[in-house]
C-alpha cells in the first residue's frame, strides 16, 4: 500500500517552530498560526517510532509526507526553518519519504533540484497561490522543472484565511475545500496540459471534490475533456460517497490512496477488491514514477 499525503513533523522541524516568537510557532505543543485558533498537537503523532509501526501494522510500503502548507512556511521567508524541514525528512526512516517545499518569496531551482534527485518524491506547492490562471503561470519554472525531473507535483491546501468567530472546522471543511476547487479550475483555465504534456499532478482532499462540478461547467459553456491519465486526486478526508462520485467523472485510474494521517486514518470507500488494490497502489505508483515502471507486487490491503 502506497500512501501519497501524510504529515509527520521531525524533531529539527520542531525545534525550529519553538524557536520562533511569531506565528507560526509552538508553545510547548500548542500551534500557533495567523488565521487559526491555537491548536493542541497530539506528540505521540509525531513520535518516529509509533508511526513506523503503525505503518508497519497497516502494509504500508511507502508513505510520502507532506510540509504542513496552511502554516505558510513557503512564504515566510525563514530559510532556517524550511532547510529543518527538509533535513528532517530526508533521513525518515522506511517507509516514509517526502515531497519537497520551496520558499516561493525566492525559489532556489537549483536547490530545489538537488532534493528530487537525493530522494524526494516530488513538489507540493500550496494551494492557495494556484487559485487562478496567473498563479498557475507564475510558478511555471517551477512546473517545468519537476516535469524535466519527471517528478509530480502535489497541490495541498494552504493559508486559511482569518474568519471571526468560526468554529475550529471553518477552515478544513470551507477555506482548503474552496482553494483546492479553485486551483483545479486555475490548471484547467492555465491551459496547463497544453503547457506541460507530461507533468503528473496529483490534487489532495480529491480536489475539494471540484471534479464533480463538470456538469455546472458544462452548463457554463465549459469542457472538462477527456479523462487525464496524468492527473490525480487523493482520498484524504473524504468517505465512499465522495469518491465514489470524483471516480465516475475522472475515472477510477485517477484515485490515488492518501490518508492526512494523524488528521485522519485509512477509510474503506467500498469500492470493491480490485478498485481498492489499484487506488493503494497501482495508481499511487504511477503518480510518483510514471506509467510503465516496474511495481513491487501488491495485494489488497
Amino acid at each position: 500500500m502506497i500512501d501519497v499525503h501524510q504529515h509527520l513533523w521531525p524533531a529539527e522541524f520542531v525545534d525550529r517552530l519553538r524557536a520562533r516568537t511569531t506565528a507560526p510557532y509552538l508553545d510547548g505543543w500548542t500551534l500557533h498560526t495567523t488565521s487559526e485558533a491555537p491548536y493542541d498537537v497530539d506528540p505521540a503523532a509525531h513520535e518516529l517510532g509509533k508511526r513506523v509501526a503503525l505503518e508497519q501494522d497497516a502494509g504500508t510500503t511507502l508513505a510520502a509526507v507532506s510540509l504542513s502548507s496552511p502554516l505558510g512556511i513557503e512564504q515566510l521567508g525563514d530559510s532556517a526553518l524550511l532547510d529543518a524541514w527538509h533535513a528532517g525528512a530526508a533521513v525518515l526512516p522506511e517507509p516514509f519519504k517526502a515531497w519537497a517545499s520551496v520558499n516561493l518569496l525566492e525559489p532556489d531551482l537549483e536547490g530545489i533540484e538537488s532534493l528530487l534527485n537525493k530522494g524526494f518524491l516530488g513538489l507540493q506547492l500550496p494551494a492557495h497561490v494556484l487559485g487562478t490562471p496567473a498563479g498557475w503561470a507564475a510558478h511555471a519554472d517551477l512546473l517545468a522543472l519537476a516535469d524535466r525531473l519527471n517528478k509530480p507535483i502535489f497541490v495541498h491546501p494552504g493559508v486559511a484565511a482569518a474568519v471571526d468567530d468560526a468554529p475550529g472546522w471553518w477552515a478544513p471543511v470551507v477555506d482548503y475545500t474552496t482553494q483546492l476547487q479553485a486551483a483545479w479550475w486555475a490548471w484547467h483555465g492555465y491551459g496547463g496540459r497544453r503547457e506541460f504534456p507530461s507533468l503528473r499532478l496529483c490534487f489532495a482532499a480529491a480536489a475539494g471534490l471540484a471534479p464533480v462540478h463538470h456538469e455546472r461547467l458544462a452548463a457554463r459553456g465549459g469542457r472538462l475533456g477527456t479523462i487525464d491519465p496524468n492527473l490525480y486526486v487523493d482520498t484524504s478526508s473524504y468517505g465512499p460517497q465522495g469518491i465514489d462520485a470524483v471516480a465516475r467523472v475522472l475515472g477510477i485510474d485517477q484515485v490515488v490512496h492518501g490518508t492526512d494521517r494523524p488528521y485522519a486514518g485509512i477509510t474503506d470507500h467500498r469500492q470493491g477488491a480490485a478498485a481498492t488494490a489499484v487506488i493503494r497502489h497501482d495508481n499511487p505508483h504511477r503518480l510518483f514514477f510514471g506509467a510503465g515502471t516496474p511495481s513491487p507486487e501488491r495485494g489488497v490491503q
